[in-house]
């Protein structure tokens, strides 16, 4: 017990006595400091009083599928944010190979009795995926909020960049500099924002008159290594112009560019996607479709924090506007 005070309090910096007599339910601690206390009883793994574990926690699941794309660790830093700035504290959960998967982390959660979860890509964007675990989190009627793609029977806020207006704006782009042999790097066949990409680069092609053949789509998955093999086989169909998913498969298809002999933009033109940390800092720097991260991890926390106090939030997709950026790795088509 004196260990579990002495933990807590320095955790929460107040004094031992201020620690019991929040465990004890006496008067005299300010409300604010109170959850505070509670907050560091759940964080440090403790369990509480059992006449203050009908209050759920202040804690809300932040359940990403990687940190290696820098997209990941931007919205966690903006969704942390947003989420102290509430009162609430995030407990951020990273799949791993190998290690805890999305449904046993969604199990801890409840274990903890989170007040709610936001998931930031993940199985929910794959519609072949298991999604048992969300149904679960629908049952015992835990507020949610999905980034990036919605779940088919569920009806789960969501906040997503518009992939539509994002391919668009990356094939106009590339129209306007000359590209004609124009192929996409995208996600497993199904993943929802690579459907809704390449439907989107269809009915671009199609209003250009050109169409776009199955040969000029490579599927793969998210890494720097799968941009690579799949950009190659673009290469070998004689591609001048890649669009990309994200923007580790775009780096991918310059350095499977690179690896032909081919000069980046003067041979090949390649765009990515969000426009992660450092996409300024490569060589070229990248073309890429941003999306919109403060304004849509702000608005996911709203969202969830508006479901915790009870409000009505409305279902279904809110879609927030991408912007291209410009920057060396696009050029005109070469001749010939």
């Amino acid at each position: 017990m004196t260990r579990r005070l002495a933990q807590v309090a320095k955790k929460v910096g107040v004094s031992e006595a201020t620690v019991s007599r929040v465990l004890n339910g006496k008067p005299g601690v300010s409300q604010a400091t109170r959850q505070s206390v509670l907050t560091a009883l759940d964080v440090l793994g403790y369990e509480r009083p059992t006449q203050l574990r009908g209050e759920r926690a202040r804690l809300v699941g932040l359940v990403l599928p990687e940190l290696q794309n820098p997209i990941f660790p931007a919205f966690a830093e903006v969704i942390g944010g947003a989420l102290a700035q509430q009162g609430l504290t995030p407990v951020l959960c990273t799949q791993t190979k190998g290690g805890v998967s999305e449904a046993d982390y969604v199990e801890l959660l409840l274990q903890q009795q989170v007040s709610g979860v936001v998931f930031a890509g993940g199985l929910f964007a794959q519609a072949d995926a298991p999604h048992e675990h969300y149904r679960l989190l629908a049952e015992r009627r835990i507020p949610v909020v999905l980034i990036n793609a919605p779940i088919e029977n569920l009806d789960f806020p969501c906040i997503s960049c518009d992939d539509a207006v994002a391919v668009e704006q990356a094939w106009r782009h590339l129209a306007s500099l000359g590209h004609e042999r124009v192929g996409l790097v995208l996600g497993p066949a199904d993943h929802v924002p690579s459907r809704r990409k390449l439907a989107a680069a269809r009915a671009a092609a199609d209003a250009a008159g050109a169409g776009l053949p199955d040969e000029r789509i490579e599927r793969t998955m998210f890494s720097l290594e799968g941009g690579q093999a799949a950009a190659t086989r673009l290469l070998d169909r004689g591609v001048t112009g890649i669009i990309c998913a994200s923007d580790p498969l775009a780096l991918g298809a310059v350095r499977a560019a690179r690896r032909r002999g081919l000069a980046v933009p003067g041979e090949v033109s390649v765009v990515g996607f969000d426009d992660s940390a450092f996409m300024n800092c490569t060589e070229p720097p990248l073309t890429t479709v941003r999306q919109p991260i403060e304004a849509m991890g702000r608005a996911a926390v709203e969202m969830l924090n508006a479901q915790i106090q009870g409000g009505a939030v409305p279902p279904g997709e809110l879609l927030f506007e991408p912007e291209l950026v410009v920057r060396g790795s696009t050029g005109q088509a070469p001749r010939g």
